[in-house]
This record gives C-alpha cells, sequence and structure tokens, in this order.
C-alpha cells in the first residue's frame, strides 16, 4: 500500500476505536499529539525501507534511513510482525515514559493511538501481493486472500480505485452513525 493509503487506515481504525469505545477526557493537547503518533505509527513499519513515506515526511530522513534500515533487515522483515508490534510497542513506549516530563499529554493514548496505527499498517499491507512475515522469524509470508495473484499491488489500479475510497466511505459512514458521540467528544472530553 501506499503511505496514502495507510495515513488513512490509520485514520480509520483510530475513527472506530473512538467511536465503538467509552469516551475519555482528555486534553485539547493530548488528542492533537494522540492524532500525530497515529499517522505516524500507520507509517512506522516502513521504517525499514529507505524510500518510505515516514522518511522523506522527517527533515533529514533520508540520511538517517541510510543508517538505520540495514539493522532491520530489510523491508517487509521484522517490522511487519507480531514481534515487531512487540518491539516497537516497548521502545515507543519507553520513548513516550522518557517524555512524558517534558510533554504535558496523557502518554497512554498517545502509544495506544500510535500502536493502533501500527497494526492498521501490518493488517493492510496482508492483502498486498507480498504479505506480511506475522509470525518472524518463521520465513512465512501471510496474505490474503491466499493465492497471491488476487491480491492488491502497490499503487495499483484496485488501490486507488477501490481501497482508498472504502476507506473514505467508511469514514463518512462512521461519522454519520457516530456522530453524536462525536460531538459530545469534541464538546465534553476535549478540555
Amino acid at each position: 500500500m501506499t503511505g496514502r493509503t495507510h495515513d488513512l487506515a490509520a485514520f480509520t481504525a483510530l475513527t472506530y476505536t473512538v467511536a465503538t469505545q467509552p469516551l475519555q477526557e482528555m486534553s485539547l493537547a493530548t488528542a492533537i499529539v494522540a492524532f500525530s503518533a497515529n499517522m505516524i505509527g500507520g507509517l512506522a513499519p516502513d521504517i525499514d525501507q529507505p524510500t518510505g513515506a515516514l522518511w522523506n515526511r522527517v527533515r533529514g530522513g533520508k540520511i538517517a534511513s541510510r543508517f538505520i534500515t540495514p539493522f532491520l533487515g530489510g523491508h517487509r522483515f521484522i517490522s511487519h510482525s507480531i514481534l515487531g508490534i512487540f518491539l516497537f510497542g516497548f521502545v515507543v513506549g519507553k520513548f513516550l515514559e522518557v517524555s512524558s516530563s517534558v510533554l504535558i499529554v496523557e502518554m497512554d493514548v498517545v502509544w495506544w493511538a500510535f500502536m493502533i496505527g501500527f497494526v492498521s499498517h501490518l493488517v493492510m499491507d496482508t492483502f498486498n501481493k507480498e504479505g506480511v512475515p506475522w509470525l518472524f522469524p518463521i520465513p512465512i509470508r501471510i496474505g490474503i486472500p491466499p493465492l497471491k495473484f488476487f491480491r492488491l499491488k502497490t499503487g495499483g489500479l484496485l488501490e486507488k480505485s477501490f481501497v482508498f475510497p472504502a476507506l473514505l466511505m467508511a469514514n463518512i459512514y462512521m461519522y454519520f452513525i457516530h456522530y453524536s458521540k462525536i460531538l459530545d467528544f469534541l464538546r465534553n472530553y476535549i478540555k
């Protein structure tokens, strides 16, 4: 999937989570940082690819990618697995723990937003031709549907004409279904 599709998938997953879970009071700063963390999480698994969208959005990312990506074993390797979910979750959790003394936001909300974006990326890549090595270090790439021929090509016609519009429609649908809950959240829970 393209970075744009991963961004929208992360946002869709976050929207679904907010719309279906009990509301939690949070500051506006927490909401903004959580949204940003969700977008970063949606691109983070591609940190193992020097041309990944996350590297393009970070100042000095092209240079940093040359030093970091070789340690991750190549594209769709450890960062695209269950083990990668736990490793990234641990590292981001520690980073947020250290940052909590500087930022006045609820770090658990930010961590969950990041992880929702991260997992959405892996789920979306499961529909891609290459599949995802969910069970790393076992060298099996899992894809849906099981026949590689039927899976999506990154940036292909099906992604652009079906997947991306379907994610947009899912967001619009959730907005209309949970309109009152979203308004309550904006009015009463973001202080």
